[in-house]
């Protein structure tokens, strides 16, 4: 048996009674390829009033804006043959569909307090007791946690998702195989103010955390560079 590799995952946290009940993606394969992507943050603009005062190119508004972009595939096959029997019946049954219903519900603004899945179901089709359709409810959506390994831990917010289906079972016609191509835009620490007092340690702490890693790091790569600058510069 082959022996156990660490997964990325994708965790969504919504604010259920008495405690918050995260529902957990695990990648059955890790993407062997990822994007990671940096957009710096725009040039900080003159102070009202003052249109011709310099402002320096170096100044921005904030830190940049990151970003991941990858392919997940999944193979209902394999989690028959290799899954618990838990995991390996529900393939059985639905392919990759429980996957992928996961991971399109991270699009779906969160329900009201004591909605549950059917409320947001219901309220993503326009279905109430009192009007026979309307518009989906500005809501906010689930925080999510993008896992990769002990060193990323980051929340993010899920900014794209499509689904190549590309085989089916012969009964049901559910999807059997299949790759999803997912965009993440990872939330900086002071873009989290507006999550729910309950989530907003996790967030902040997930953050902090990956932030502080990479300062590190950064630090550490100082030795290369102390070795590396010497003769280089003219001072």
């Amino acid at each position: 048996m082959a022996g156990k590799y660490l997964r990325g995952a994708l965790i969504a946290f919504t604010e259920t009674f008495p405690l918050p009940i995260p529902n957990v993606v695990i990648f059955q394969y890790n993407p062997e390829t990822m994007t990671h992507g940096w957009t710096v943050a725009t040039t900080a603009p003159a102070a009202a009033g003052t249109a011709n005062q310099h402002v320096s190119q170096l100044a921005v508004s904030g830190p940049p804006v990151e970003s991941f972009n990858f392919t997940l595939a999944m193979d209902s096959s394999d989690t028959i043959a290799d899954g618990s029997a838990v995991t390996a019946g529900l393939a059985e049954i639905s392919g990759v569909y429980s996957r992928l219903a996961a991971l399109e519900m991270l699009m779906f603004p969160l329900p009201p307090p004591g909605g549950g899945l059917i409320g947001s179901v219901s309220s993503a089709l326009g279905i109430t007791a009192a009007a026979p359709s309307r518009s989906v409810p500005s809501g906010d959506l689930p925080l999510v946690l993008f896992v990769w390994g002990p060193g990323r831990i980051v929340p993010v917010r899920v900014t794209s998702f499509s689904v190549t289906e590309k085989l089916y079972d012969s009964i049901l016609l559910n999807p059997t195989h299949a790759e999803a191509q997912i965009g993440l835009r990872v939330l900086a620490y002071n873009e989290l103010s507006d999550v729910s007092d309950i989530m907003k340690p996790v967030a902040q702490a997930a953050s902090k955390y990956s932030q502080g890693l990479r300062e590190a790091l950064a630090i550490a790569n100082l030795a290369n560079a102390a070795d590396s600058i010497l003769g280089m510069l003219p001072i």
